[in-house]
């Protein structure tokens, strides 16, 4: 990859207690590894950030790639006065890449002046806040982020977790059948119909359809939390 090649960058990994061959990979392509505690999404992003030495960090999850594309066109950016670009990102479900329905060209700020930005915590989906101005890359990221059915749901089980604790701290609570039944269902609609979702097959309809269940876990799982508070004082 030109971004590392001839010495010219680095890959930084911060690893929290893999027990695959992620180490051992990682290092057989020159990569500085750090293995430290889980700290949360942002705290973590933000640890890989600081370790790095060059000017600007590309920050990328482990199911994420660069197009050959998109490597060139960020080698010809780095001499930007900006402080960050948002990269656009193909998403694939069961491994089909999935055009339609609000997900994609689902833009992501990910590379960025290492001391312009800083990750902060929103859920389980933490995003860099940068202080200057920004632009836009063409090419993509590839993002493998579900081949199986399994992997996604057990994702939107731990996702709605998060994001039911960012619901409560929105001021969501007690249990509504608006947000537990009503939203998932306009949600599915929306997205599958009015953002042509159904035009990505079976695997657009199986992806809306677990997604629609995910916002309705995220609520609910809001009302359990602060039930629980209730009683337990």
């Amino acid at each position: 990859m030109p971004l590392v090649r001839d010495g010219r960058g680095e890959i930084v990994i911060v690893d929290s207690g893999s027990t695959d061959r992620t180490i051992e990979i990682a290092q057989s392509f020159g990569a500085k590894v750090f293995v430290e505690p889980w700290k949360g999404f942002a705290a973590q992003k933000n640890s890989a950030i600081d370790k790095s030495a060059g000017d600007w960090v590309l920050q990328l999850d482990a199911d994420e790639a660069l197009e050959s594309e998109l490597a060139l066109e960020i080698d010809q950016n780095l001499t930007s006065q900006l402080v960050g670009f948002w990269i656009p990102r193909k998403n694939f479900f069961l491994g089909r890449w999935i055009k339609h329905g609000g997900f994609y060209p689902d833009p992501k700020l990910r590379l960025i002046r290492r001391s312009a930005g800083r990750f902060e915590d929103y859920g389980a989906h933490p995003t860099i806040k940068v202080k200057g101005p920004t632009g836009k890359l063409r090419h993509a990221m590839i993002h493998n982020a579900y081949p199986t059915l399994r992997g996604y749901i057990d994702h939107m089980n731990s996702y709605s977790s998060s994001g039911a604790k960012v619901a409560v701290e929105k001021g969501h609570r007690g249990f509504h059948t608006i947000n537990i039944v009503l939203r998932p269902l306009l949600t599915f609609i929306y997205n599958y119909f009015m953002r042509l979702g159904f035009l990505d097959g079976r695997e657009g309809l199986l992806l809306h359809l677990y997604h629609a269940v995910y916002v309705s876990w995220k609520y609910s799982k809001a009302w359990e939390i602060t039930r629980t508070s209730t009683e337990n004082r």
